[in-house]
C-alpha cells in the first residue's frame, strides 16, 4: 500500500518590512512641519518679550542707579570668586541634609503606617513631629536649633553649618515623610496580603514590596522638593555660617554694591537647573506611560 501523502506547511520566507502608506508619510511631513513652525513661533516670540521687557526696563526712571547698584559687571567679576567658596559649603550641606531628610523621612513614614493599638504612641509622636515641623516657619526652626540648642551646654560645641543642616533635615524630614507616607498608602492593600501569604515579614514586606512601588508613585514629588532643598540651604546664612549668601552679603557691605547678590542668586539657579529639567522630563515621562494605549 501506498502511503497517504502529508501535507508540509509552507515555510514563511523572509519578512519583508512595513512599508508605510502614501497617506502615513504626508502626515510625518506635515507633522515634521508643523513641528518646524513650532520651534520658529517660539523663538520668536521670546525674543520679543525679552526685546519688550528690557525696552520698559530701559525706559523707567531709575534704571540707571538700579544697573548701577544690581548689574555691575566689574563687582560681578570681584565677587565672583568669594561667593563661589561660599556655594560650595552650601552644596556641601545640601548633600548631607539630602541624606538626613530621605532616611528621617523613611523612619517617621514607616511610623505612621504601623497598625495596631500597640504603636499609637509611636504614631502619635511620628504625627506630633510632622505637624510641628510643618507648621513652623523654617528661619524660626534655624534660629532655634542654631541658637537655642547650644545655649543648653549640653553639646559639644559645633560649628554653624552643622546646626543649619540639623534644622534642614527637621524640616524638609517633614515634608518628606508626608510624601513617603502617601506613596505607602497608595500601594494596594493586596500587595501585603499577597506579600504576607507568601511568609515574608512585616519588614521585609515593606522593603522588599511596599517601598518599591512607593518610591515610584512618589519621586517627581521627592524630585521638587529636592529643588525646594537646594535653595533653602542658603538659609543657614543667618546662623553666620560663610555660605554663598553670606559671602554676597560681606562682599556687599565692602563695596556699597549689591551685584554680589545677583550672582549668589545665579548660582543657585544654576545649581538647582539640571534637577529642575530631570525632574520636568521623568514627570513628562511617567504622564506618557500613565496615558500609553488612551485616547487624549
Amino acid at each position: 500500500m501506498t502511503e497517504p501523502a502529508v501535507s508540509r506547511p509552507a515555510v514563511a520566507g523572509p519578512a519583508t518590512p512595513h512599508a508605510p502608506s502614501a497617506l502615513e508619510l504626508r502626515r510625518r511631513a506635515f507633522r515634521k512641519r508643523q513641528g518646524y513652525r513650532s520651534v520658529v513661533v517660539s523663538l520668536v516670540s521670546t525674543l520679543v518679550f525679552v526685546a519688550v521687557v528690557v525696552l520698559v526696563l530701559r525706559a523707567t526712571p531709575g534704571w540707571p542707579r538700579v544697573a548701577d547698584a544690581f548689574f555691575d559687571p566689574e563687582a560681578a567679576w570681584r565677587s565672583l570668586p568669594r561667593v563661589l567658596e561660599g556655594l560650595w559649603l552650601n552644596v556641601r550641606v545640601l548633600l548631607v541634609a539630602s541624606v538626613g531628610v530621605v532616611l528621617l523621612a523613611l523612619l517617621v513614614a514607616s511610623v505612621r503606617t504601623l497598625r495596631g493599638p500597640v504603636f499609637f504612641p509611636l504614631r502619635a509622636l511620628a504625627a506630633g513631629y510632622t505637624d510641628l515641623f510643618r507648621g513652623i516657619p523654617l528661619i524660626i526652626v534655624l534660629y532655634l536649633v542654631g541658637f537655642g540648642v547650644p545655649g543648653l551646654r549640653f553639646f559639644p560645641r559645633m560649628d554653624a553649618a552643622v546646626w543649619g543642616t540639623i534644622a534642614l533635615v527637621l524640616v524638609y524630614g517633614a515634608y518628606v515623610a508626608e510624601v513617603f507616607r502617601a506613596g505607602i498608602e497608595a500601594v494596594h492593600p493586596s500587595q501585603r496580603l499577597a506579600a504576607r501569604g507568601l511568609g515574608l515579614s512585616h519588614g521585609q514586606t515593606m522593603r522588599r514590596v511596599v517601598l518599591p512601588q512607593a518610591l515610584r508613585k512618589v519621586t517627581p514629588a521627592l524630585m521638587n522638593d529636592f529643588v525646594a532643598l537646594q535653595k533653602d540651604v542658603g538659609l543657614i546664612s543667618v546662623l553666620g555660617a560663610v555660605d554663598a549668601v553670606r559671602a554676597a552679603q560681606i562682599e556687599t557691605s565692602r563695596y556699597y554694591d549689591f551685584t554680589p547678590y545677583v550672582v549668589a542668586g545665579l548660582l543657585f539657579v544654576l545649581l538647582a537647573l539640571p534637577m529642575i529639567r530631570l525632574t520636568d522630563w521623568y514627570s513628562a515621562r511617567v504622564r506618557a506611560r500613565e496615558q500609553m494605549g488612551s485616547v487624549v
